[in-house]
């Protein structure tokens, strides 16, 4: 029996043959982008390239699925590989431990002829980077945005960057955006779930001046959502209609 049986049910063989031959990337293995690059693995992404320099640590425990009390201090990206490979033995899996620099994005992004990006990056200008690249070569992408001090999984959703709201790290990025002339064409999974402002922590450190409080399951349903976003869009290709359910994900190839 295969173990792709159930997913062959309910997709069918050429949706299943789209998702083996598809070449997706991830950026960013932290509660959000572990969860997405597992359950694209779990659906049949079969060509998979995953990013992150960081390693477990305790603070991870209570919300990543790869950390644990036996792994801290050991690289998410390699922890993530054995798991992926011991969930599909088959799987053509690339594996790089470097942070998201916006030379290495720029080479990365242009040179991988990709068939989905997904960004789970949680710093600021390798975001940007990111999204611009992507925006402006056509390379279809879902951006995840804040995820820290939000509780109701009923309000994440997907949209375009231009309807966020409630999410400060959507504004941001958006102001940045307007500044090189992009303002919509980006999708994004979001929450408009307004964070208590006793959730947040001041904290200066290398990548943020704040800490904020978060739970188990919220980062995977973000993460869960950024897998839908880009199994349906790459399973829609063969299709003439689009769902009414969610629009295509950001910058369709033209």
């Amino acid at each position: 029996m295969s173990w792709q049986e159930r997913t062959e049910l309910l997709l069918g063989d050429e949706k299943m043959r789209i998702l083996r031959s598809a070449k997706v990337l991830v950026c960013g293995l932290g509660g959000v982008g572990g969860a997405a690059a597992e359950q694209l693995v779990r659906a049949g992404i079969q060509n998979l390239t995953i990013v992150d320099a960081d390693c477990v640590s305790e603070t991870n425990i209570n919300r990543q699925l790869i950390a644990t009390h036996e792994n801290i201090g050991k690289p998410k990206a390699e922890e993530f590989a054995k798991r992926f490979r011991a969930i599909n033995p088959d799987i053509n899996l690339t594996v790089i431990g470097e942070y998201l620099r916006d030379e290495f994005l720029e080479s990365t992004l242009k040179n991988g002829n990709w068939d989905f990006v997904v960004d789970a990056i949680d710093t600021l200008s390798p975001k940007m980077h990111l999204m611009r690249i992507c925006h402006q070569n056509g390379i279809p992408s879902v951006s995840c945005m804040g995820s820290g001090g939000k509780k109701n999984p009923q309000m994440i959703q997907i949209a375009d960057i231009s309807k966020t709201y409630n999410c400060r790290l959507a504004l941001m990025l958006r102001k940045r955006l307007h500044r090189i002339g992009i303002y919509k064409g980006i999708t994004v999974v979001f929450s408009p779930e307004l964070v208590d402002k006793s959730a947040i922590v001041e904290e200066e450190s290398t990548n943020k001046k704040s800490n904020v409080g978060t739970i188990s399951y919220i980062p995977v349903v973000f993460g869960c959502m950024c897998a839908y976003a880009c199994i349906d869009y790459l399973t829609k290709q063969t299709e003439t209609s689009h769902s009414e359910l969610v629009s295509a994900p950001s910058a369709q190839r033209s």
